[in-house]
């Protein structure tokens, strides 16, 4: 019945955004070639033999090349300067002590000597790091050389040194006493001054000469057998191999076979997501805003891929890809999300090493949240969800891993915190879906739950002002939901648009019939042309009531559409009636808009069945049933329903619920009888 359906397609502003969303894909994907294979030590290599193509150089492991750079780093020699002014500066002070008989200058002479004779070798300051078994480097003048640390002086040593020589040449004194009196540790500095600077310099040019490579392998060398379990040598060679062809020989080749590859894979991603969208959901593309969302989602989630990718590919597992599915559960019906999800996930496959486990893990994680989500959306239940999602991302971690040897030899409780933060990380994400909905200007479904509260503002206005077209919006909106949920519609927005699609009789609530008090005629005295335009109007006046409460559009779409393009046929009747031309239909003609949607076939059919329904002499199945084909076959043989995207089938069954619910609502009444007086 949908006239044109295929006219939104010519649309060039959808192909625009495809285009838009195939060029930021082409750019989010690593500029580096991908290395096909996928391997992990201590597990068998699953691919055919595998000859090495090239030269490449055998990569040290983080943990050989910190070993290396310690050892190098502990063979570094402390370096000194040697100050010649000390000795000379310190014998100057003693020599100026006063010596009052020739044993004292004898005794003084002997200490002069010994101190030049140990500042001509040197004495070190007191430096924990320095091992009295190792060696330093010591520079005098030019000239610098290497000197065992047991062959300087330390102060402790210097102090024996001169004690030991006073006892023997002077045995006569306590070689206590006389280090006392003369003071001589004052005199004992260190003429060695450590050359921080130097040293680093040294240590540097050390750590810096280290070879990042450990031997090669050469073009036709083996690197691993089918079959072969990867040893930690084995995935050396791999992950040298690797990197070999991912910097040099998997980009610098052919960058322009590179990203031709890149671009056909995107190509392919982005015209599947437009073909599941096309054949689930049309209308998602004829209300671009609602397409824009989507080609929105799929772009930050390569934008989020890039950025952790970029720093860590290990933390990929904390990413809450599934709150993706929980996002398009907010605006779109389960069975649209699941394909719609399944394919924003695929360049996960492409972008990142280990895609496929990934791709399967979050798959797995987002299936579970479109099932759940309906049921656990509120308040602590939503925990259950993540609780789902752990349990589901958990056990396709786990499968992945038995599936390498059969054993759980590689597990990582990490990755398992991991997943478990993921499935947090879906309930905190969970708000930005309210900033969609205003940016987008899309409705949610908490939103018209909302929205259907009749004790909202407007609901309560309307009641106050209009309660007899309140009540009729009440009946219209139980016979519409019902119909809805027949035929697969959208049950809570049909509601949602049968209760607010009179609003616009609250302007002038008197002019219908159902708000008059009785014996009043609003339209008495004027003409049928006169009373079909206040009638008419009520749908331009309840525009723009919604837009003054800030409604949905979709929901404003309802006001729209209700009464079509039919014309007031009371008023019309009167007219022709009355000698008027048949022909000018105009002036009693509404000039909404034809239905596009299930929801506004159902809205528009329930609104004339209820009202027609109320003039009914007697309400017998047969009256009932003749009443809904005469309304109903009227709209069709009028043509407006034929932009709708709805099918002769499931408007029979629209026919058969409002038969049997006006049945049920209009049955016969038992009459209660009177008690008789005694």
């Amino acid at each position: 019945m949908v006239k044109d359906s295929k006219q939104f397609l010519k649309d060039p502003k959808i192909y625009l955004s495809l285009l838009v969303v195939l060029v930021v894909s082409v750019l989010l994907f690593p500029e580096e070639g991908k290395f096909k294979y996928s391997y992990q030590s201590g597990r068998p290599w699953v691919y055919e033999t595998l000859l090495s193509p090239i030269d490449f150089p055998i990569l040290k492991t983080e943990q050989e090349l910190l070993a290396e750079k310690e050892e190098k780093a502990s063979r570094v020699l402390p370096y000194f300067e040697y100050d010649n002014a000390v000795a000379n500066v310190q014998v100057q002070r003693l020599r100026r002590m006063p010596g009052n008989d020739s044993v004292n200058n004898h005794l003084l002479y002997f200490i002069v000597e010994s101190l030049y004779n140990m500042y001509s070798v040197g004495i070190l300051p007191d430096m924990e790091e320095i091992s009295t078994g190792g060696t330093i480097v010591i520079q005098r003048d030019k000239r610098a050389q290497e000197v065992p640390v047991s062959e300087v002086y330390t102060r402790e040593k210097a102090e024996d040194y001169i004690k030991y020589y006073l006892s023997i040449s002077f045995p006569s004194y306590s070689p206590d006493s006389v280090y006392s009196a003369y003071k001589i540790g004052d005199y004992i500095v260190p003429n060695l001054v450590f050359d921080q600077a130097r040293t680093d310099l040294f240590h540097k040019e050390a750590v810096d000469y280290i070879s990042p490579t450990k031997g090669m392998v050469y073009a036709g060398q083996l690197i691993v057998s089918q079959g072969e379990i990867v040893t930690t040598e084995i995935e050396q060679m791999l992950d040298s191999f690797k990197r070999e062809y991912e910097l040099s020989y998997g980009y610098a080749e052919s960058l322009l076979g590179l990203r031709t590859g890149h671009f056909i894979l995107c190509l392919l991603i982005v015209a599947s997501l437009f073909a599941v969208i096309y054949f689930t959901r049309k209308e998602i593309i004829q209300q671009r805003r609602t397409l824009y969302f989507i080609l929105t989602l799929y772009v930050l989630l390569g934008v989020l891929t890039m950025i952790v990718h970029r720093f860590d590919v290990s933390n990929l597992y904390i990413v809450p890809y599934p709150v993706f599915a929980i996002y398009l559960m907010i605006f779109f019906k389960r069975r649209y999300v699941f394909p719609i999800y399944t394919v924003m996930l695929l360049p996960l496959l492409f972008q990142v090493d280990g895609g496929v486990e990934l791709y399967m893990m979050n798959l797995t994680g987002g299936i579970i949240a479109i099932v759940s989500f309906k049921y656990f959306n509120k308040g602590w239940a939503q925990f259950l969800n993540s609780l789902f999602i752990f349990i589901g991302m958990s056990l396709v971690y786990i499968g992945f891993q038995l599936s390498g040897d059969g054993t759980l030899t590689l597990f990582d409780p990490k990755d398992i915190f991991s997943i478990a933060v993921n499935s947090l990380l879906v309930i905190a994400a969970y708000p930005v879906a309210f900033i969609f909905e205003r940016v987008f200007s899309l409705v949610s479904h908490f939103r018209l739950i909302d929205l259907s509260d009749t004790n909202n503002k407007l609901l309560r206005e309307l009641a106050q002002k209009a309660p007899g077209t309140f009540q009729h919006s009440l009946q219209v909106s139980n016979l519409a939901s019902e119909a809805a949920r027949e035929i697969g519609a959208d049950m809570i927005l049909t509601r949602v648009g049968a209760l607010y699609h009179d609003i616009g009789k609250m302007n002038n609530p008197q002019c219908f019939v159902e708000n008059a008090p009785a014996g009043f005629n609003y339209h008495k005295g004027l003409s049928p042309e006169e009373s079909a335009q206040q009638i008419i109007r009520h749908v331009d006046d309840g525009v723009e009531i919604a837009r003054k409460h800030k409604l949905p559009e979709v929901v404003i779409d309802f006001i729209r559409t209700h009464h079509a393009k039919t014309v007031t046929f009371y008023f019309y009747a009167q007219y022709c009636n009355a000698g008027g031309d048949p022909e000018n239909r105009e002036p009693f003609m509404y000039h909404g808009e034809l239905p596009t949607t299930k929801e506004q076939v159902i809205v528009l059919m329930a609104d004339a069945v209820e009202a027609a329904s109320r003039s009914l002499k007697d309400y017998t199945p047969e009256s009932i049933s003749n009443l809904v084909e005469s309304i109903i076959s009227k709209r069709l043989s009028d043509s407006q329903l034929v932009e709708a995207d709805i099918s002769i089938k499931e408007v029979e069954i629209v026919k058969r619920m409002f038969k049997e619910r006006l049945e049920q609502v209009y049955h016969e009444r038992i009459a209660y009888p009177t008690l008789k007086k005694a």
